[in-house]
């Protein structure tokens, strides 16, 4: 598993369909036997100005609005290059977040900002932020992502969005072959370790959607496989945001999927909606939960020991 902070949400409270808190046992929600995360004091390692984030060996402005105001995109990527010729923070590698490494630090239980309990930043507006990801079918768009609520869109390039500079490693969005083994109609992630089942064609509200990927847990499969919704970062990781159409990695065998998949992950922002894929351009928003508006997508795998 090459990124395995990426397949873990920080969802610790599981909410019904009126978007009030209820007991997770038997939901089959994310925030269902979530294992806890890693204490924010130890993956973020403060040095002045900057923060290393230890999971993704990414170094981070600590002031996350050191610009102060939004900027269009091209002005964005000019005013971090400007970061490198003083070798601001004592580095000369600062560049625009790839919406993947922006994603990473989103939280998926806390608002205002959607990052983790006890981060270290500060002066995180609660607005969209730039990504130097291009949009594959709309190249004159970008991917912004809301440190707010922790929606991932795209917008015209030209639009002012705020800036948040990183260095260190690329976490690109290019992943070495091969990726994908096909066991029947079975698509094994060699990546992630995750399973995927065939998606389902008809569209569900997100309850049915639960139950839909727990009935894949019948007396046929014991022992086998145990099959669940899977949350929005195991979604997420299927997004190959060079291509659109969908925004899938070529030769993955998934067939036709769906126009939007629900997640099992609740949005917090507004607890009567879940997360929703939207596979075209790789958008991540939500669909309103009693709505019968997407697919459901089961997966088997992971962190997850769940039994349905």
């Amino acid at each position: 598993m090459k990124f395995p902070w990426q397949l873990v949400t920080d969802q610790r409270v599981c909410y019904g369909v009126g978007g009030r808190a209820v007991p997770c046992p038997g939901t089959g929600q994310d925030a269902e036997d979530n294992p806890p995360g890693p204490d924010p004091a130890r993956r973020f390692e403060v040095q002045g100005d900057t923060v290393t984030d230890t999971w993704t060996g990414l170094c981070w402005c600590r002031d996350a609005n050191r610009f102060e105001f939004p900027f269009a995109w091209d002005e964005a990527a000019d005013l971090v290059a400007e970061m490198n010729r003083p070798g601001w923070g004592a580095r000369r590698d600062w560049r625009l977040p790839s919406r993947r490494e922006l994603f990473s630090l989103l939280s998926h239980q806390h608002l205002n900002p959607a990052l983790v309990q006890g981060h270290p930043f500060v002066n995180v507006f609660p607005g969209y932020y730039w990504t130097a990801t291009t949009c594959a079918r709309l190249p004159g768009q970008a991917w912004i992502i809301h440190l707010g609520g922790a929606r991932v869109y795209r917008d015209i390039k030209n639009r002012a969005c705020l800036v948040w500079p990183v260095a260190g490693p690329r976490h690109d969005n290019r992943i070495s072959d091969p990726r994908f083994r096909s066991a029947g109609p079975i698509v094994q992630d060699l990546w992630t370790g995750l399973c995927w089942a065939p998606a389902a064609r008809e569209t569900l509200s997100w309850e049915d959607a639960l139950h839909a990927a727990a009935a894949l847990n019948t007396a046929n499969n014991a022992g086998r496989r145990r099959w669940r919704l899977p949350n929005v970062r195991e979604l997420d990781s299927l997004v190959d945001l060079t291509r659109h159409s969908p925004a899938l990695p070529a030769g993955q065998g998934f067939g036709l999927v769906p126009d939007g998949c629900w997640s099992s992950t609740t949005s917090v922002y507004e607890p009567r909606y879940a997360w929703v894929l939207y596979p075209q351009d790789g958008a991540v928003g939500v669909g309103f939960k009693p709505g019968a508006d997407f697919g459901a997508w089961a997966v088997s795998g992971g962190g997850s020991t769940r039994v349905r």
